[in-house]
């Protein structure tokens, strides 16, 4: 099984799909996660600007004439959108979709995490989905259409202690009330917004070990394919009325740390 409905064949564009046509922007989407959302995009028949870190680079292979790239190391919010304006500007597009699957991580102990590591991963983990939400909203809301779709940690669907990632998992617990306030702020206006917060998954940022320790942790033994990951949460906001708007969804299988232990 890859995620892929029977019936339609992997790289097959889906006809029926309410992105056909729409502009959509995705933040870390050159690598892990944001890379298979990417390409289940340019599938879906959408348009992008795909940022990352050398995301020309690291796109290149894949990269349709509906694909476009945009560069950029994550300082701040404020300097982040400035850059991100002006590649727009030269483009003459605002997106219709923005998907924020960028989040740097940190396991650690919560006495371990020093000030500037807080500010940093509060930054790219919830100030940024933040501000890009405020920074478009106001346009989607006037053209009548647009979809948010926000990465949340795993198991940060709810609020829960954490021994190790506390600071990282309390700035992504927070997405969940930026997607509610869209939901319930914009949802006249055909404006959504959904949280997905994935389960342990297999992507190129886990060496080998990291990679077997997270598989030990669950039920099967085994990581989810960021491809299945892609498809499912897309399919949250791929649709008119997005009924799921508003929604915090764990796409973990049930995922439970504790009881492996």
């Amino acid at each position: 099984m890859n995620g892929i409905p029977s019936g339609k064949a992997r790289g097959e564009m889906v006809a029926s799909s309410t992105f056909n046509g729409r502009f959509a922007l995705v933040i870390g989407g050159s690598g892990g996660i944001g890379r298979a959302v990417s390409l289940e995009l340019v599938r879906r028949g959408a348009r992008l600007l795909v940022h990352g870190r050398q995301a020309e680079e690291r796109m290149k292979t894949s990269s349709p004439a509906s694909l476009s790239t945009f560069d950029y190391a994550f300082d701040s919010p404020r300097n982040f959108i400035q850059a991100l304006d002006a590649r727009l500007a030269d483009m003459r597009a605002e997106p219709d979709i923005v998907i924020c699957a960028f989040g740097p991580f940190s396991e650690k102990p919560l006495e371990m995490v020093s000030a500037e590591e807080w500010e940093y991963l509060t930054m790219a983990n919830l100030a940024l989905p933040g501000a890009m939400a405020s920074h478009f909203l106001a346009g989607m809301k006037a053209r009548g259409y647009g979809r948010f779709l926000f990465f949340g940690g795993t198991r940060t669907d709810a609020i829960r202690p954490f021994r190790k990632t506390a600071a990282y998992a309390a700035a992504k617990t927070g997405l969940g009330v930026l997607a509610k306030s869209i939901a319930a702020s914009a949802g006249d206006r055909n404006v959504a917004a959904v949280v997905v917060c994935p389960g342990p998954t297999d992507t190129e940022y886990l060496n080998a070990e990291t990679r077997a320790r997270h598989a030990s942790l669950t039920a099967t033994g085994s990581l989810l394919p960021a491809k299945l990951i892609a498809h499912a949460s897309l399919d949250l906001i791929d649709a008119d009325p997005c009924i799921a708007s508003g929604a915090i969804v764990a796409l973990d299988g049930g995922f439970d740390p504790e009881s492996r232990r």
